[in-house]
């Protein structure tokens, strides 16, 4: 049986009226050994057989099998082991990745060939002093002179064993001498038992083959040998560890990944470029997000600065109720029995009138809040200075007052001290005994005006006269639901007031979750349009990583030809698109932490609120971007033939 047999072989090329007949009906057999030069005229098929000998291109009819097994049966993948087991390539333009040094170059069937990386390099370090390039090992292709370029090209051929050496015109670019140095190499080669095949058109170079096999239109015309071919040891393989599914897997991803940095590093501009477009659009989502968060929670704290979990009661039918001055249904004594319920935190009631307060020569025009000790906690008031009301105040009907910030800079426009003064209220003197601090969100005009805050039944029986009560704050323990408490409280006062309902609720918790609910739906739509900004990104990234398929097509031809198989390629080009669009992440991440300090400089009001959770979904955006808009490109460099990416330039 012949090592490599080729029966009744043909091969078209073309469709309809521009069909061609390239290879006509051949039949060769080689055996192990062998030096054979294919010659013939340019255009006669030498090379496209030289093709389908190692497997690069497949016959459209006919035979071909290596050592008895007929590879028309086998899928790319399968194809691709056997070029990686069996066969070395040595190309005219030598075809070496210049992005790559020479004992990376050397060394890459062996990474296809699951090879340790250690031994690996080794072996192609060796293989290099043997082909004298000892001291060229760091050099990268273009700093190498042609005849040292096809040496290391020699060398790769041989890096997995390369039983069978295919020389298309391999000195076809090399001056004389380093031709015939080639020549010699291959020789040596030959007379170690490698399986020699070259094609040349040039009868000097065919002279060094024991055998010579002549191709005119298609057609074996010729096929002579000058002697009887004697036996030759079988070449030392090189070493190929075995791993298990899982190991295998492992491998060639980290393999991959490596392949795939040394890419990116090798073309840094067009790298750069395609980051932008992520970068752009994760720093656009998690600025508008941060954005959208900080608006809220400065919205939210402003509304529990009015009191958290408060419900106002007023008498009347709402705000718009015209007569809701006559209606005087609201008393202390529905304050007391709302302060007694479980689902209550406190209520005070509220008693309001307009007055003149005064203190040595300044005076203003004053809110008088009549309410109780329970005030404070109520509204969410802090005391700046001094003290608030307490329960024996109310009881004794104490001259006391405590009075915010408007009051102060109103009565004490010097920075005097207040606490302790005396101010004359609707001509009633009271003892300033606490300062509250200015609270950052009104809960209506009556914020706008300097406030003082008494007993109510000081204003009632000594400033105001009164015992109406204009309402009443009550404050809802923060785990009852107040929408549930709201409705309790209508049917309690109501069960009160005799079935009358001569009154209404303003639910400050409706307000934040209206709050809450419209913020939520902008910061939604303006994330959409932030991710609208990601994906146009991610189109980016697609574009340009079909253009680097375009550009690096002879790339993937000769990662083909050494062994790569269509799941390598995949891989490697899919991990390019996820490490530039991770990378692209967390810059994108940096820039828009470094917008925040930048967004400060323009409104001291509202600031960036970050999420960790945030920055999460960014990186898994580009994760996503990575793969969604990198596996067309990947996918599309997978599917190429070795022969058609090899032949464009």
């Amino acid at each position: 049986m012949s090592f490599l047999s080729v029966t009744d072989l043909n091969k078209f090329a073309g469709s309809g009226e521009n069909r061609f007949h390239i290879l006509k009906n051949i039949n060769l057999h080689f055996e192990h050994g062998e030096f054979v030069a294919i010659v013939g005229p340019s255009g006669s098929g030498k090379s496209t057989l030289m093709n389908i000998l190692g497997c690069l291109d497949v016959p459209t009819s006919g035979s071909y099998s290596v050592e008895g097994i007929e590879t028309g049966q086998m899928d790319p993948d399968q194809l691709a082991e056997l070029r990686s087991n069996k066969f070395g390539f040595i190309f005219q333009r030598y075809n070496l990745l210049n992005s790559l040094s020479t004992v990376e170059n050397v060394a890459l069937p062996a990474i296809y060939a699951m090879m340790p990386e250690k031994e690996r390099f080794v072996r192609a370090q060796e293989l290099l002093q043997t082909l004298g390039l000892a001291n060229k090992i760091n050099n990268k292709p273009n700093e190498l002179s042609g005849g040292q370029q096809q040496r290391v090209s020699i060398a790769r051929a041989l890096m997995n064993g390369g039983e069978v050496i295919l020389a298309d015109e391999p000195t076809g670019a090399l001056d004389s001498e380093a031709g015939e140095a080639v020549m010699g190499i291959l020789s040596d080669l030959n007379r170690q038992g490698h399986t020699i095949i070259l094609v040349t058109h040039n009868s000097e170079i065919a002279a060094y083959a024991s055998r010579t096999v002549e191709i005119r239109d298609g057609k074996v015309v010729a096929d002579q040998k000058k002697n009887a071919h004697p036996p030759s040891p079988m070449p030392m393989k090189a070493a190929i560890r075995h791993f298990s599914a899982q190991s295998l897997v492992l491998n060639q991803l980290v393999e991959s990944f490596k392949m795939s940095l040394q890419s990116i590093v090798a073309h840094k501009l067009r790298s750069a470029l395609t980051m932008l477009g992520i970068v752009i659009g994760i720093a656009s989502v998690i600025t508008v997000v941060a954005l959208g968060r900080g608006s809220q929670e400065k919205i939210l704290a402003d509304i529990r600065a009015m009191g958290t979990n408060t419900i106002e009661i007023f008498p009347g039918d709402g705000f718009g109720d015209m007569q809701a001055w006559r209606i005087k249904s609201l008393t202390v004594d529905d304050t007391i029995i709302l302060a007694e319920q479980n689902y209550v935190a406190g209520a005070t009631p509220n008693i309001n009138a307009q007055g003149v307060t005064a203190y040595a020569n300044s005076s203003a025009n004053t809110l008088i809040n009549g309410v109780s000790s329970q005030f404070l906690n109520v509204k969410g008031l802090k005391i700046e200075s001094g003290r608030f009301l307490l329960a024996d105040d109310i009881e004794d009907n104490a001259s006391v007052a405590v009075i915010d910030q408007k009051a102060k800079a109103a009565l004490f426009p010097d920075g005097e001290q207040p606490v302790g003064k005396i101010i004359i209220c609707n001509k009633q003197p009271l003892e300033v005994i606490g300062v509250v601090k200015e609270r950052k969100m009104s809960a209506g005009p009556s914020e706008k005006n300097p406030n003082i805050f008494i007993p109510y039944t000081t204003a009632m029986y000594k400033i105001i006269g009164t015992h109406d009560v204009s309402s009443i704050t009550v404050k809802v323990r923060d785990d009852v639901n107040s929408q549930v408490a709201e409705k309790t409280i209508t049917q309690l006062l109501t069960q009160l007031h005799d079935g009358k309902k001569d009154f209404f609720t303003f639910n400050i918790d409706s307000i934040k979750k209206t709050v809450e609910k419209t913020t939520d739906t902008l910061k939604l739509l303006i994330s959409g349009i932030a991710l609208i900004s990601l994906a146009v990104g991610g189109i980016g990234v697609m574009n340009i990583m079909l253009v680097s398929v375009t550009e690096r097509t002879v790339e993937i031809g000769i990662r083909m030809a050494i062994g790569a198989r269509r799941y390598n390629i995949l891989t490697q080009f899919l991990i390019e698109a996820v490490i530039i669009c991770l990378v692209g992440g967390f810059l994108g991440i940096i820039f828009s932490l470094l917008a925040s300090p930048v967004f400060q400089l323009f409104t001291e009001n509202l600031a960036l609120s970050y999420s960790v959770g945030s920055a999460i979904l960014a990186l898994c955006c580009s994760i996503f971007m990575g793969v969604l808009f990198g596996f067309m490109p990947a996918s599309s460099a997978s599917r190429l033939s070795p022969i058609v990416a090899l032949a464009r330039e």
